[in-house]
């Protein structure tokens, strides 16, 4: 028998692949169906199942076109319906899969149809639980994203509860756990940024399995959650509903475009010109109106909260060779509308003599000169509200990026605003899109607190009001 963790940091989830006698089944696989494929041409072996643990809200699943192209049995617990063929499990029935067998455990709580895969050996021992979104390395799923009629996010909480200590508990302390997600994943609070762990561990260590009741529990999991990302309902949605072939999308997005074909498209479908070169690059020139999302950050994630339609045209602006990465990245979002990609890069826009333009981005210790020239120069602080209480430079506004959108009235257009993250990333992405909505005077503090924390401005913690 194999199990094999896949795991993706850019979206902290991982899937997981296991072998026995010839036999394969993937669960909850990434949108891109080749990683599985490759390793079953490797193998000799056939994908029986594509096991799921829940519409996923976060990434797009592979599911469908994995079966489509293996002729696997999508399987899903119960209470998910869904607009393509699956089989619909029973709580308890079992599966074969060569010399093991795969248990369904109906374990609704973050979502109703929420499902744990119970995993047990050729000699009849639990091996291992594949808990999608119901138990994490440090925590438990949110309950908040499937309210819909009576169903309340303290319902929800209390159907967890009551899932973790009637189907998951009870089993041996030396089960191993295999999450769908980890650390950086908004699908939790608490990640661990282990990705794996025994269930006794867990038992012992993790916030919410010690609640020593269903009341304490509901609370300890419902405080503290942040806003779910836009994006989310729209992925679940087409999790639910089915979505077009990735072969198709990656031909489209992985077309070259010269940089006359390149503004012509835009201008003719309004595309949203979306650059991914690291921001120290991008800073230095770039087509006007882009926006910069860089590929070495949380790429995916920040995709969905930014760019509020699934369906808007996108023309990248990429590092050479990573075309296909990047078409593939907003895939598995869900962001299926990419038209193309400028050949050459922003260097082929260059020479060709087009318009660029460019963002002041002056280093922490150039920042402390100007501070201490005037104190009171504009500051924006684009992390997260906690982040910003915790620490931040003293007179600075708080306008976390998720929120910019919605509160760019708020900031100052008549002088320099001086704009800065935790390290540059978000920053960056922030004054990117500061520049595209006319704010012509906008720098970037380069390394962000990070760097500030070491010159001689005033860094202060309290509970400022943020948005």
């Amino acid at each position: 028998m194999i199990i094999e963790q896949l795991y993706t940091g850019c979206l902290a989830q991982g899937a997981y692949y296991i072998e026995s006698n010839g036999e394969a089944a993937i669960i909850d696989p990434l949108r891109e169906t080749s990683p599985y494929t490759r390793k079953t041409d490797k193998a000799r072996a056939k994908i029986k199942y594509v096991f799921e643990t829940h519409f996923h809200a976060d990434f797009v699943s592979g599911h469908v076109d994995l079966a489509k192209k293996t002729g696997a049995t999508i399987v899903y617990g119960p209470n998910a319906d869904t607009s393509y063929e699956a089989y619909h499990a029973r709580d308890g029935e079992t599966f074969t899969l060569g010399n093991v067998t795969i248990k369904v455990l109906h374990t609704p709580g973050h979502t109703p149809e929420s499902t744990t895969y119970l995993l047990t050996d050729e000699t009849g021992k639990d091996r291992a639980i594949f808990t999608g979104d119901t138990l994490f390395i440090g925590d438990v799923g949110r309950p908040d994203l499937a309210i819909k009629g009576n169903l309340t996010e303290r319902d929800l909480a209390g159907m967890l509860y009551d899932s973790l200590h009637t189907k998951i508990m009870p089993l041996a302390d030396d089960v191993i756990v295999y999450p769908a997600h980890g650390a950086g994943s908004s699908c939790g609070k608490n990640m661990s940024k282990e990705t794996t762990d025994t269930l006794g561990n867990q038992k012992r260590f993790n916030y919410a399995l010690q609640a020593k009741s269903r009341p304490e529990f509901i609370e300890k999991v419902l405080d503290g959650l942040t806003t779910a990302p836009a994006y989310f309902a729209k992925n679940a949605r087409l999790n639910k509903e089915g979505y077009e072939p990735i072969d198709r999308v990656m031909k489209r997005g992985s077309q070259a475009l010269s940089p006359d074909a390149f503004e012509l498209v835009v201008n003719e479908t309004s595309a949203l010109i979306l650059d991914v070169r690291d921001a120290a690059d991008f800073a230095k020139g770039f087509i006007p109106n882009s926006i910069n999302i860089g590929l070495n950050g949380q790429f995916a994630p920040w995709v969905g909260a930014l760019i509020p339609e699934l369906t808007q045209p996108i023309a990248l602006i990429t590092p050479e060779g990573q075309e296909s990465e990047t078409v593939l990245r907003l895939a598995r979002v869900g962001y299926d509308n990419c038209i193309g990609f400028l050949n050459g890069g922003f260097s082929a826009w260059q020479q060709a003599g087009n318009e660029i333009d460019m963002i002041e981005s002056i280093s922490a210790d150039e920042f402390a000169e100007r501070w201490q020239q005037n104190p009171a120069i504009p500051v924006v602080d684009v992390r997260k509200p906690a982040e910003f209480t915790a620490e931040h430079v003293d007179g600075a506004e708080n306008v976390s990026l998720d929120n910019l959108n919605d509160h760019m009235a708020e900031i100052n257009r008549s002088e320099p605003v001086y704009v800065h993250c935790a390290g540059g990333y978000r920053s960056m992405v922030a004054n990117s899109i500061l520049k595209a909505r006319g704010f012509t005077n906008v720098v970037n503090v380069e390394g962000g607190l990070t760097a500030i924390k070491k010159t001689l401005v005033p860094v202060v913690a309290d509970k400022l009001a943020s948005h």
